[in-house]
C-alpha cells in the first residue's frame, strides 16, 4: 500500500525556522530516492529538495543554503529542515518518490499519487 503523509507545517514569521517531516510506506523508502515539493498559491508544484540513493543531495536554487533534506530509513522518515524562511516560501509542501509515484502503482486515478501535504505560511 502506497502512503505518504506530510506534517510539520504551519504559520511561521520570517527569517523563522521549521521542520517538515514525512512517513511513508516501507518499501518506498527502500526503492525510491525521494524528494520534497512544493506547490505556491496559483503557482506549479515544483521540486526543491531532493536525496537519491539515501545519500547525494540536490536542492532548488531559491533553497540552496537554506533547506536541508534527510531520510531515516528506519523510521521510513524523510525531513526537510527549512531555516531563513522567507514569504516567497509559503506554499504547500509535499513529498514524493523521484519521480512522483506513478498513479496506476498507488491505485489512484490520477496520474500520479500525492499525499495531503502540509502548508507552510511564511508571514510577519
Amino acid at each position: 500500500q502506497v502512503q505518504l503523509v506530510e506534517s510539520g507545517g504551519g504559520l511561521v514569521q520570517p527569517g523563522g525556522s521549521l521542520t517538515l517531516s514525512c512517513v511513508g510506506s516501507v518499501y518506498l523508502f527502500n526503492i525510491y530516492s525521494m524528494g520534497w515539493y512544493r506547490q505556491p498559491p496559483g503557482k506549479q508544484r515544483e521540486l526543491v529538495a531532493a536525496i537519491v540513493n539515501g545519500t547525494k543531495t540536490n536542492y532548488a536554487d531559491s533553497v540552496k543554503g537554506r533547506f536541508t533534506i534527510s531520510r531515516d530509513s528506519a523510521k521510513n522518515t524523510l525531513y526537510l529542515q527549512m531555516n531563513s524562511l522567507k514569504p516567497e516560501d509559503t506554499a504547500v509542501y509535499y513529498c514524493n518518490g523521484l519521480p512522483p509515484i506513478d498513479g496506476v502503482v498507488a491505485g489512484v486515478s490520477s496520474r500520479h499519487y500525492w499525499g495531503q501535504g502540509t502548508q507552510v505560511t511564511v508571514s510577519s
